[in-house]
Parts: structure tokens; sequence; C-alpha cells
């Protein structure tokens, strides 16, 4: 294990040069790309129509075995010889199972691979204490796993089949594991396509402090782990059973996460404030130091959304896309199109004209069309407070009779037809919670951006878990929701961020000495950001703010945070409201 501290140590001594080597031979003559290049469009002709693969292990500097398969270009069934640019996924198998979180798509990050069809070598390796590698888990990307993709990166620039220009993607796990390899200055990592990974794992796993979130992340048992197929040195599955043997020692991710309900809570079980260590923000400076060009994938109905943005205006020169997706899908988009003019940019020195176009892309719910811009936030998108009344919303200040509803929290919802596992969605159930509504427009109303919640309420338990739902009423009655926000009561307290955010998002230590239990009957101000959203309200609908006290994706609720129900206050002394960054009809963003 003494020998990770060292990997990273030689790989910020590196870094200088290597943010220069990443640019500087490409940039001063790109080739001309041999198709039209566009935003999700590109298509140059195939260079091969063959690939083949082999699969086998390679150690790791204290001798874990991780299995890796690499596909590469081929003709007559043989590999072809000659040096090519590598993109590889840091994933939790080496021959991409179901289960390994990115997605089903046929369009999408699982088949990456295909890329070697235009000339480029494509690498699976299995992350160690998964799938066919040796090692266990210590968490979910801990420093080893960073400093595995650093070994793994110069490995792999040293192959004979290699050009020493390596890039890497991902999404989900594999997201944060690529978000990771940046953090360790590899000299040869050229390139990130990442998605629906997070910036920050407490502000992703434990949102606004409330443990309701899916990513608990594999716990298999060996069963199923010699399910899988083996190496191909390994026919027998006689060394994927010592593997599948050693993962069991892991700490399963859902009991760890359990374990930590502040930010700098400390667990036994691996032995580290684990969400500091685990999370790419921890290592922002390393990040900027090495200058890997970076692109994002998200989806508005993911629950990462945020971190995404976050990660952008955190990570100068960064891309973004926001679709109108789940977790790791691209219905409608030619993901991997657009990989590819990104990996022929920084791999192969082609001008696919990435760099002259916005680097934010995002589709608008209800306009039903992408979008791009060159800044986040959009600077035409003003923040529009909706006060809370006993009549309803009311656009601006508090105005109007005063609020004081009692509502019973209901801890056994269920949401029918939601989704499971990363794709669960929250939705609306008549009776659970309060809800407030505004008047039908007179015009549509496009709300793009993140929006922030001010609200007054009142408890009779020490804690109590707050959701917020920013919902469209349609004249018929129907309600969808369009994103939401949350937070624990006792960590209202607000601190400044370590890290860039959108102008006016609260952000929350959740030290634990910033807890701040509640007292029976008394208000309390609890400010939060609401997940970003862009959608259009349609003339005649109206918007609506749900407020409820639980929500069907909780998990291991704590006793002191489930009061019978929770008051909701707005007067003049304590206005609550939800501002929305609402965009006027004569300024939309361009197509």
């Amino acid at each position: 294990m003494r020998a990770a501290p060292l990997a990273l140590a030689l790989s910020l001594l590196a870094a200088g040069a290597a943010a220069q080597d990443r640019t500087a031979p490409i940039a001063g003559a790109l080739a001309p790309a041999a198709a039209p290049s566009s935003f999700g469009h590109y298509q140059p002709p195939k260079a091969f129509t063959e690939q083949v693969t082999t699969s086998f292990y390679v150690p790791m500097r204290d001798g874990t075995k991780l299995g890796v398969l690499v596909a590469r270009p081929a003709r007559d069934g043989k590999p072809v010889d000659g040096r090519f640019p590598v993109i590889w996924h840091h994933s939790l198998s080496a021959t991409q199972q179901p289960g390994d979180g990115v997605g089903s798509r046929a369009a999408g990050f699982v088949t990456m691979p295909n890329l070697t069809d235009y000339g480029y070598v494509v690498v699976q390796v299995a992350r160690r204490g998964n799938g066919q590698s040796f090692g266990t888990m210590r968490g979910y990307h801990d420093r080893n796993e960073a400093h595995d993709a650093y070994e793994l990166i110069e490995w792999l620039a040293r192959q004979p089949w290699s050009d020493g220009n390596v890039g890497q993607y991902g999404c989900s796990n594999t997201g944060d594991a690529a978000a990771h390899a940046m953090t360790v200055n590899a000299p040869h990592l050229k390139a990130v396509f990442a998605g629906c990974f997070s910036w920050n794992k407490y502000d992703a796993m434990r949102r606004g402090g409330i443990f309701a979130q899916w990513g608990t992340g594999p716990t298999r048992t060996v069963e199923q782990d010699m399910a899988i197929k083996p190496v191909d040195t390994d026919p027998g599955k006689i060394e994927l059973r010592k593997a599948a043997e050693e993962h069991q020692r892991a700490v399963p991710l859902f009991e760890l996460w359990k374990s930590l309900p502040f930010r700098d809570s400390f667990a036994k079980s691996v032995q580290s404030t684990f969400w500091a260590e685990g999370s790419a923000s921890s290592y922002k400076a390393q990040i900027l130091q090495g200058g890997v060009p970076l692109y994002i994938v998200g989806g508005w109905r993911d629950e990462l959304r945020d971190q995404g943005l976050i990660a952008r205006m955190n990570i100068p020169g960064a891309r973004i896309l926001i679709g109108d997706w789940l977790h790791c899908e691209n219905d409608g988009f030619a993901l991997v199109e657009e990989a590819h003019r990104f990996f022929d940019r920084y791999l192969k020195g082609i001008d696919t004209g990435i760099e002259r176009e916005d680097p934010v892309h995002y589709y608008t719910v209800g306009a039903n069309q992408w979008r791009s811009t060159p800044v986040w936030p959009l600077p035409q998108a003003k923040q529009t407070s909706f006060a809370f009344t006993a009549k309803g919303l009311v656009q601006g200040g508090f105005a109007g009779a005063p609020l004081k509803r009692d509502f019973a929290v209901n801890y056994g919802v269920t949401c029918v037809n939601s989704g499971e596992g990363p794709r669960m969605q929250p939705c609306h159930l008549p009776g659970n919670g309060t809800s407030l509504a505004g008047k039908p427009l007179a015009a549509p109303v496009e709300y793009t951006g993140h929006a922030i919640a001010d609200l007054w309420v009142a408890a009779d338990t020490p804690d109590a878990n707050l959701f917020l739902y920013v919902e469209d009423v349609a004249p018929d009655g129907t309600v969808k929701v369009v994103t939401e926000g949350r937070l624990k009561a006792s960590l209202r307290r607000e601190n400044e961020a370590p890290w860039a955010l959108p102008g006016g998002i609260p952000w929350h230590r959740a030290f634990a000495e910033d807890a701040q239990p509640l007292k029976p009957g008394e208000p309390v101000r609890l400010r939060f950001d609401v997940m970003p959203a862009s959608w259009v309200f349609a003339k005649g609908h109206r918007v609506q703010f749900t407020v409820t006290g639980s929500d069907w994706r909780e998990r291991a609720r704590d006793p002191l945070s489930q009061p019978k129900s929770i008051t909701l206050l707005s007067d003049l002394d304590h206005p609550s409201s939800v501002s929305l960054p609402l965009i006027a009809p004569s300024s939309p963003a361009k197509p």
C-alpha cells in the first residue's frame, strides 16, 4: 500500500509537463475532419469493420491483479499492426455486465467499444474488488482506485498497439472513476468523457443531509461473481474464484453510507473521513494542474444533474450536455458520435469543430429542442420569487393572507411505475404533504436553471426531513414533477462553499458540530437548492410546489427525524417562498 502515495507524488511532479504535453503537440496542426461534424452528428468513414479481443490480468504496484479486456481493430480475424489511440473504461467488470451501471441504450456508453472501427483501441478494466479483478473494495472510488488509474493509463501508453494518447470514458460509478483518474495527473491521459458522476459525494449521496439515494453500489455474492465470464487466461475460473472470495471482505456501501450522517463523519470500517476521500472536489487543485479536457454528460431526470453543472463551473474549459434523460441514458441522441468528435480532437488532433461551439448544450422540455450557451447559469434567467400564502402562490414578496398549515407525514408512501435503482423518480401523490399552486399562466413560461427554496417550518421532533417538488399542473389537473430539492432540518446552517456554485445557491457544510436540533413548535428557516431543470410551463398551466416530510426513496430513516406532522408557515415574520429562474418569452436561449 505504500506505493500508492509514491505513485501520486510522481504524478504530481510530472503534472506541469503533462499538461503541456496534452495539448501543445496536437493544437499546432489540426487535421481536417473526414466528414461533416456538428453537435451530435459525426460519421466519418470506417477504417475497419472487424474487432478482436483478448483478456488477461495486469498486476498493480501492490500485487493486486486487475482483469483487463483489450479490443483492437482487426482484418481477417487478426489484430491490425500499428499504434492507435487508446480509450479505456474503469468499470465493475472487464466484460460489460448489465449490472455495471453504464446504461443500456444501443447508442450509449455501452457501445463505446465500437470505436475500434475508427482506429481506436478500446480497453475495459475491472476495478479492484470487482468483476474479474482481485482485491477488496474500500468504499467507492478511494485513493487505491485512483492510483490504479494512474498505473493503468501509463501501462496503456506503453503497449505496442498504443500511440501514447489515452482517453477515458464512463458513466455513473465509472463516470466517477473517470473523474478520479483526473486527480492523479497521469502524463498520458489526454481526454475524459464522463457522465452522471458526483463532484462531491456527500452532496450527491446524502443530498441535503438525507439518505434518500440509490447509489449504494454493487454487493455481490461469490456465486454472482462466478457467473461472469473469466479472462482468457483463466478458462477454468480458478483465478475468478479467488478474486470473488476476496471481494467478500468489502464493507457493503449501504452500511458505509449509513454510518456517515455528516460530511466530516469518520468511518471506522475504512479508517477514513470517506466523503472527503471519495470526492473529486477534494482534489480540485490536482485536476486543474493536470488540465485534462473534460466532456460531461447529464440528464434532467438524473439525481446527479446538478453535480455535472457544478463540476463544469470548477473545471475551466469543461463541456457539458444535458438531455431529458434518466441516469446514463441518451434517448434520441447519438452519444457515441459526440464522444467520437471529442476523442478525435484530443487524441488524434482532428479539427472536429468542437472547440468553436458553445461549451453548454441542454434540452428544454416543452420547447422540445436542444439549445446552447457559452455560460451557465443563463444571464437571461431571472430569479422570480413565488411567495406562499393561504390562498396559494403569489409572485413577488409575501402579500396576502398568512399561511399556517399542518400536514401529516406518511412514511409508507410508494410511487408506482416510478423506476428502480438509479432510475427512481419522485412522484406527486395527492394528499401526501401539502401543495400550493399559482394562477393559470397567461403565456408560456420557461424555467431554466437552479431554483432556491426558502421555507419556514416547525415540528415536534428533534429533526425532520423536508422535501420540495416543483410541479406543473395541467388544466385537466394532471400533475408532473419537474424537479426537486431536500434538506434535513437540523443541518440548515449555511456556510460558504469551498468550490464555485451558481450564484445565490445555499450550501450547508453539514459537519457534526453544525447540527441544530429543532425545538418543539419553534419555527426555523430552511434555505436549500432545488436541482436544476429546463422546462416550459405551457399557457393555462399552473406552477405548483408540494412540500412533504417523507419520500419513497428514503433509506435507513432516523427515528429522531420522523415527526407525525410538520407545520409550514408563511407570514410577514416568516415569509416562505421558492424562487425560480424564469426567462421572458422575448429572450430564449439560442437553439
